[in-house]
Order: C-alpha cells, then structure tokens, then sequence
C-alpha cells in the first residue's frame, strides 16, 4: 500500500475514534490531520515511557495514534478552556 494512502488512513481512522471519545470534532480533514499529529505524540510517548504497541502491524499503529490524538484533543481543550 502507498505509504501517504497509510498516512491518510490511519490519521482518519484515529483522529475520527478520538473525536468521538472526547467529543471535539474538526471535521474530515482537521480528523486526519489530528490523527498524525497524534500519531506523532503517541509514538513519543510510548518510547518515552518503553512500551509497545498493544497490537501488531497497522492496528497497532492506529491504537498508538488513538492515544497521541485523545492526548492532543485533551491538550487542545485545555487551552481552549484557558483562553475563555
């Protein structure tokens, strides 16, 4: 599979799984786009703290990405909440 299609997909399907668990929705592209950031995060935090993926191969990688992008909406709250 062509990595940016990976990318795109995995970025949706975590952005759209922590939008739903957290409750703040940025739409389709502002989802994938959430979901690699929290791809990113999640990554970080897992090396940082020595753990690994719960599962194997790509729904490992989209559990990582889910927890990165649940900790960013997280964060993002919080600053919205500050600034109000």
């Amino acid at each position: 599979m062509d990595p940016i299609l990976t990318w795109l997909i995995v970025g949706l399907v975590a952005g759209v799984l922590a939008s739903m668990v957290v409750g703040d929705g940025y739409g389709i592209i502002g989802d994938i786009v959430v979901g690699i950031v929290g791809a990113f995060i999640g990554g970080y935090v897992f090396r940082e703290a020595g753990w690994h993926a719960p599962l194997a191969g790509l729904a490992g990688v989209i559990a990582v990405a889910f927890i990165g992008a649940v900790l960013l909406l997280l964060l993002l709250r919080l600053f919205k909440r500050a600034r109000l």
